[in-house]
């Protein structure tokens, strides 16, 4: 927390910020504007702000709420299908800033952010699990890829409270392009997708994939999370207790790979 006009600011961009009058942000619009651009009543609006759903900034000795307009598209933005259309899109057109980490330092800063968001909403060790398996399949990404990306480097990373979903895509080779150079038997993504997530290979470059994405699964079924994957046509969905795997066929494939992570039961 930092001081500004005597009056205490967070700097976490999901915590409420309190500032005076004379050193109000611009771009700021009020709740009721807000709860038009929402489609909710000015009512619920606050009932988001309590449960930090939708966090407001507060302003005046009053405390009255105002919202920034990019927090407003944040919230308005669905995640899961922005991402999917990115990664099966032709054009290799790079994703708006704050989404996007070109780089594995820019990935993990903002993995810390996610972590620090979370803090005080759901169970520690929830928090830690989230971003240990957010961590891995973002790595994997980059290290399954480097020096060999089609077009755009890195990866679309995103999260939203309101959807209770963490956003991970990238336009890289997949899971079958990755496995089949020492798995050259693989002939589908589905085949790929299953023994990614089911077998433990050598810890060499670049089978150890799917070691990590083993991980991933282990947590996700002893936890109160849900799992999207898709790469290629291949798309595994995974949540607590499943015991087998089930991949099912899509009629758009995906190039890289789209991960959702739903931690709704968490919160």
């Amino acid at each position: 927390m930092h001081r500004l006009g005597g009056i205490c600011i967070g700097l976490h961009r999901y915590d409420r910020i309190y500032v005076d009058y004379k050193n109000m942000p611009k771009n700021l619009i009020s709740i009721s504007e807000a709860a038009k651009q929402v489609g909710a009543s000015v009512d619920t609006l606050r009932r988001w702000d309590k449960s930090y759903r939708l966090p407001s900034i507060r302003i005046g000795p009053r405390g009255h709420r105002f919202y920034s307009q990019e927090d407003i598209h944040r919230f308005l933005r669905n995640d899961s299908s922005v991402a999917k259309q990115w990664a099966i899109s032709p054009n290799a057109e790079l994703p708006a800033s704050e989404v996007y980490c070109p780089t594995r330092d820019i990935f993990q800063a903002r993995l810390e952010k996610l972590q620090s968001v979370l803090q005080g909403k759901i169970s520690d060790s929830s928090i830690s699990l989230l971003c240990a398996i957010t961590g891995e399949i973002g790595n994997n990404s980059f290290d399954h890829n480097l020096g060999n990306w089609p077009d755009v480097t890195g990866i679309y990373f995103s999260y939203s409270l309101r959807e209770r979903t963490i956003v991970l895509a990238d336009r890289g080779l997949g899971i079958l392009r990755t496995l089949k150079r020492v798995r050259p038997e693989l002939s589908t993504s589905s085949e790929a997708l299953k023994v990614a997530f089911t077998e433990t290979l050598s810890g060499r470059f670049p089978e150890a994939r799917g070691n990590g994405l083993k991980f991933v699964r282990s947590v996700i079924i002893k936890n109160p999370f849900t799992l999207r994957f898709q790469t290629g046509n291949a798309l595994l969905l995974l949540k607590e207790f499943d015991k087998d795997i089930v991949v099912s066929q899509t009629d758009e494939g995906v190039g890289g790979c789209v991960a959702i992570i739903g931690f709704e039961k968490s919160l």
